[in-house]
């Protein structure tokens, strides 16, 4: 039988028009990195409907490139073109999407993340060639910003407002004034956070990524928060302080053995202690995610490209990846010891888990 009699041309040219498609995407996210790295987008926001010459002088960029950018930009949708004023745009919801970096439909961060992949694609090939773990400090610094980009809008958004509120008697706890403990802080957008709804409690980040620390930090120091302190640290060593509130938030897949450092979190906490643990969206199941959960096509790829290596750069090495889905997680925290586990929130991009000895 020859090959074209055993191709299905509909399903051929269906799949060949996805894939394009793909392509044409991996193109312009980095077209809209380009436009977020030069601020071209923010220039756009602030002129309204302008010309090539006119942007072209607000961003500081050159005219002609800007030109063909703007064209690529306008074919995606991402940029609206007048035909008779030759004037490009933003609407509200492109500069929602594109400019407006705290809103929480600004796509940039995640932007970021896909471009720190790609600007390192050796060390990917490598490591998924030999099986080696990736520890978070061989990616590109895109991929620390770009990450802390991407959640702090979600975080800023549910974490006071949803799931602390969700966890049982710990916001009263909070606002009296209690010892939390934020491990895997990165940057230190949710210890920020925490630090300034509840001045009355101590909040003590933990991450193991030295410069992120030093970046947490500055930040912290220009906000003025003194109930905040950041130490560079693993998970497995926190100290034993009787925390009321333990959190980590899109990281605990990350780490090469969660049961064993949510059985360390359990011996930190108070009697009466709360473990929060944040995790992406998922389902239960593998078949499940992929046919029903539409994020998980980039969930198993960042699984592939981060999230597994940085587990299987670590101790045991796991490799749990971001979509166990929730039947699993609850599994690993009741192994780690604690007695009562449920899932306490959920949002589009996140569900949220309290666990109690």
């Amino acid at each position: 039988m020859s090959t074209e009699e055993q191709l299905d041309h509909e399903k051929l040219m269906t799949l060949f028009g996805n894939v394009f498609n793909d392509v044409q995407g991996a193109v312009a996210i980095l077209m809209s990195y380009l436009g977020d790295q030069t601020g071209v987008y923010r220039a756009m926001d602030k002129l309204g409907s302008s010309s090539v010459s006119a942007i072209a002088k607000e961003a500081k960029v050159d005219e002609r490139y800007l030109q063909e950018w703007l064209a690529s930009n306008a074919a995606r949708g991402y940029v609206n073109f007048n035909a008779e004023t030759e004037e490009f745009s933003l609407s509200p919801e492109q500069a929602s999407v594109f400019a407006r970096e705290n809103e929480p439909t600004c796509i940039q961060g995640l932007m970021q993340g896909v471009v720190g992949q790609f600007i390192k694609e050796d060390v990917a090939i490598d490591v998924f060639k030999t099986g080696r773990g990736r520890p978070w400090g061989e990616h590109h610094e895109c991929c620390f910003c770009g990450t802390e980009r991407f959640f702090r809008p979600a975080y800023a958004s549910h974490l006071l407002e949803e799931w602390i509120p969700a966890l049982e008697g710990t916001e009263d706890k909070l606002r009296m004034g209690a010892k939390v403990a934020d491990i895997g802080c990165g940057l230190g957008t949710s210890s920020m956070l925490m630090a300034e709804q509840y001045p009355n409690s101590t909040i003590h980040a933990f991450d193991f990524h030295g410069p992120s620390i030093d970046e947490a930090k500055k930040r912290a120091e220009e906000k003025g928060l003194t109930n905040l302190e950041f130490f560079v640290s693993d998970a497995a060593d926190i100290p034993k302080n009787g925390y009321d509130l333990a959190c980590i938030f899109d990281a605990w897949h990350d780490m090469g053995d969660p049961v064993g450092i949510a059985s360390g979190i359990k011996d930190v906490l108070a009697e009466d202690g709360t473990f929060m643990v944040v995790e992406p969206m998922a389902l239960d199941g593998m078949a499940n995610n992929i046919a029903n959960n539409p994020a998980s096509g980039m969930m198993y790829g960042f699984g592939t490209l981060v999230c597994v290596p940085a587990s299987k750069a670590q101790p045991v090495g796991l490799g749990l990846g971001p979509q166990a889905g929730p039947k699993k997680l609850m599994e690993l925290l009741s192994e780690a010891g604690f007695g009562k586990v449920e899932l306490a929130a959920e949002t589009t991009n996140n569900i949220i888990f309290q666990a109690r000895v």
